[in-house]
C-alpha cells in the first residue's frame, strides 16, 4: 500500500483563493473507492494501491482546468513501502510511540 501526498495548484484562476478549486477536487476524491485520504492545509495524503493513487492523482489534476484555471501545477511525493503495509495512522503512531517511550529512538 502506498502513501502518496499531493498537492494541486490552480494558476491563472483571477483570484487568490484557491479552496473552492480544492473543494471541487476532494469532492472528486470523496467518490473515490478502496481509498483513505485526509486534507491537510498544504496538501492531501492518499492511501492506497498506488495504481490507483495515482490515476486518482491524475484525475484530480484535471478538476481545475473543469472549473476554469488556466493552469495547474501538481506535486506528488510517493512513500512505497513494500517490507511491510504502512497507513497514514501507523506512520503517526510510530512517532507519538518514541515521543511517549524515555529516550525512544530506533
Amino acid at each position: 500500500m502506498a502513501l502518496v501526498e499531493l498537492t494541486v495548484i490552480p494558476l491563472g484562476t483571477g483570484s487568490t483563493s484557491l479552496s473552492g478549486f480544492v473543494a471541487g477536487c476532494v469532492k472528486f476524491l470523496q467518490q473515490a473507492e478502496g481509498i483513505q485520504y485526509q486534507l491537510t492545509p498544504m496538501g492531501t495524503i492518499i492511501e492506497g494501491e498506488l495504481s490507483v493513487v495515482l490515476e486518482l492523482a491524475r484525475q484530480m489534476h484535471e478538476q481545475p482546468f473543469l472549473a476554469g484555471a488556466d493552469r495547474v501545477t501538481t506535486t506528488i511525493r510517493i512513500d512505497d513501502r513494500r517490507d511491510k503495509e504502512a497507513t497514514m495512522q501507523g506512520k503517526v503512531a510510530a512517532v507519538e510511540s518514541k515521543l511517549i517511550s524515555a529516550g525512544g529512538t530506533d
